[in-house]
């Protein structure tokens, strides 16, 4: 197993844990414990005795966000005596950034964040690519990259409106309000709450075993799958509006499109269909034209009633 100066990473049977080891300095995150984060992921996703991860924080708090040191000296290192390649220079170091969190989305495992303590900035950044989010009933939630005149540009923005409601994000974002775990179980931002960090740690573990506990290429499979169907807008269905002039007015057109995708696996390739949701479309166009034929007129059709 590598050797890392910000994480401490260790295996229990196929569960890997994660914990952010910086915890004088609140697992604030610095530039090294970026770099190590993405290496930890890859480690996880290309292991096959592992087959869930979890992400903690060691000492009292989670994560208080990004190292401000780091901020400060970002000055320097992006600095060039021209402007344009100031700014491409600091746009190369955002992207490095966000692709450390895209790293956990891209691990085909499971990444389950148990959340104690403070959970603040980037550390939202950070548990938005969970797969799963559970907390401990003193945790305390902020985006608090507003209060020091920042975007929370490496993910929380791009994220969290597929999670939470965008109105929710919205006002968590511009107003930096800290909010408690009970509220962040209650908009959604954490799946369940447990009283004590003992508590917490055992839950997270045996849902981590039951999780290991299965098929891991239809893990990988699911996983998959959710996280496009999450990036992606839903299939909507093509409805043409009934003629008022007909009768029986003509069957609406569903639109119908199912996407597979090849999910690459240790041993060998599984095929799975992207969207269940295009097979129920299909059956309720067919079963409109059903409907239609029986009654002798559009159900759709409100206007000649």
């Amino acid at each position: 197993m590598m050797e890392y100066q910000t994480l401490s990473v260790t295996q229990q049977g196929k569960i890997a844990r994660v914990d952010l080891n910086r915890p004088t300095k609140a697992n604030a995150m610095n530039a090294p414990m970026w770099q190590e984060i993405r290496r930890a992921m890859q480690w996880v996703d290309r292991t096959p005795e592992v087959r869930v991860a979890i992400l903690a924080g060691a000492g009292e708090n989670f994560c208080s966000g990004i190292d401000l040191g780091m901020m400060m000296a970002l000055g320097n290192e992006i600095e060039d005596p021209c402007d344009a390649r100031t700014r491409e220079n600091l746009r190369h170091v955002i992207l490095d950034l966000q692709d450390t969190l895209t790293s956990i989305e891209r691990c085909r495992k499971p990444v389950l964040a148990a959340i104690h303590g403070a959970c603040i900035g980037g550390a939202i950044d950070l548990v938005a690519c969970c797969d799963m989010r559970y907390a401990e009933a003193g945790s305390r939630f902020s985006i608090k990259e507003i209060d020091i005149g920042m975007t929370a540009d490496v993910g929380t923005l791009q994220r969290l409106p597929r999670l939470l409601n965008p109105a929710i994000v919205r006002e968590l974002a511009y107003t930096g309000a800290m909010i408690d775990a009970t509220e962040a179980a209650r908009i959604g931002l954490v799946n369940r709450v447990y009283e004590g960090g003992d508590a917490l740690e055992r839950e997270v573990m045996q849902i981590a075993e039951t999780i290991a506990a299965k098929s891991p290429l239809s893990i990988r499979g699911i996983k998959q799958m959710i996280n496009y169907a999450r990036q992606n807008s839903e299939l909507q269905p093509d409805v043409s509006p009934p003629s008022a002039e007909e009768h029986i007015a003509p069957a609406p057109r569903v639109s119908v499109q199912v996407f597979c995708e090849t999910v690459e696996t240790d041993d060998h390739a599984l095929r799975a269909p992207r969207s269940l949701i295009a097979g129920v479309a299909a059956e309720v166009a067919a079963g409109l034209v059903g409907l239609i034929l029986l009654i002798g007129r559009n159900p759709l059709d409100l206007g000649n009633r």
